[in-house]
């Protein structure tokens, strides 16, 4: 699967948001190591601590159904702009793909990609629970 369709496909995400607060809305595509793809959307709740992000509503997703191995996840904000994943995000994408992709989109200036280790340098993960 290209960026530009995961990215679409996060595209499509960003249209389930729930987001009545912020209006800010957040759509993910998860890529699988399988090839299927898991979406994701930012899920707000007037207890804002109960909020998701859409990152971790694709890994959740995709975990309950039984898979646990990513290769690349597209994430796109009706901004237009970058929407970097929070640091509770990166902490879950190190947890189930410290070496892979996350792909940003911006209307005006195009995609950017990143490791997973760029954007969570030194991250915790299992081996440091040993």
């Amino acid at each position: 699967m290209t960026d530009r369709e995961l990215v679409d496909m996060a595209k499509k995400a960003m249209g389930f948001a729930y987001a009545p607060y912020s209006r800010f809305r957040v759509g993910a595509a998860l890529l699988a190591k399988d090839g299927r793809v898991f979406l994701g959307c930012n899920i707000e709740n007037a207890s804002y601590g109960a909020t998701n992000c859409a990152e971790r509503t694709a890994v959740f997703k995709a975990v309950s159904e039984g898979v646990r191995e990513f290769e690349k996840i597209a994430i796109v904000a009706s901004s237009g702009d970058y929407a970097a994943p929070c640091g509770i995000c990166r902490q879950v994408l190190f947890e189930f793909m410290p070496h892979g992709t996350v792909i940003l989109d911006s209307e005006e200036k195009g995609m950017k990609r990143f490791s997973v280790e760029e954007l969570l340098p030194m991250g915790f993960g299992r081996v440091d629970m040993k």
